[in-house]
């Protein structure tokens, strides 16, 4: 069973991290700066990341700043982040999906049924990378909406599109 949920997880957080790219690469540079709600699509493109990043970790202790961190800020601290530049948010995209991938690689059955590692998230490590993936979905939705809204050129940004499975 473990396996297939592995396979089944990694096909669909690779999806949503190859649709977060998309809006990332696709982002007029003069909408990079824009607002959405009460963060920028700068910010929301590195929140997103950032968490990405944590709930890969094996547990919150296990989770070490980057060096990049120190330019687009620590997310866990109550602070709105300032985030990263679009080749450099491009370049922590890449990284978290060699995380993603080895952290999936790693997980066996006894670990997917084992606590999730981080305090306020009182489920199993298999739900983690569930919550953890419908958190990308919920940012990646956002942004497509407010780039297809936005950017009066991209005929309704017909480029961002549905991802079914699998890094594309």
């Amino acid at each position: 069973m473990d396996d297939l949920f592995r396979k089944a997880v990694l096909g669909q957080f690779e999806a949503a991290l190859a649709m977060l790219r998309q809006c990332i690469q696709q982002c007029p540079a003069e909408l990079w700066e824009s607002t959405v709600a009460e963060m920028t699509v700068r910010q929301i493109a590195y929140h997103t990341l950032f968490f990405v990043d944590v709930y890969l970790s094996p547990d919150e202790q296990a989770f070490t700043l980057r060096p990049l961190h120190e330019i687009g800020g620590d997310e866990t601290q109550p602070v709105i982040c300032p985030g990263l530049d679009q080749a450099t948010t491009l370049g922590y995209l890449e990284v978290c999906l060699e995380k993603l991938r080895t952290t999936l690689a790693g997980e066996t059955e006894e670990t997917f049924r084992g606590e999730s590692g981080f305090a306020r998230l009182r489920f199993s490590r298999a739900e983690l990378h569930l919550y953890n993936l419908r958190h990308v979905q919920h940012h990646t939705g956002q942004l497509s909406a407010h780039l297809r809204r936005l950017d009066e050129n991209s005929r309704g940004r017909e480029s961002l599109r549905w991802i079914s499975t699998g890094w594309r």
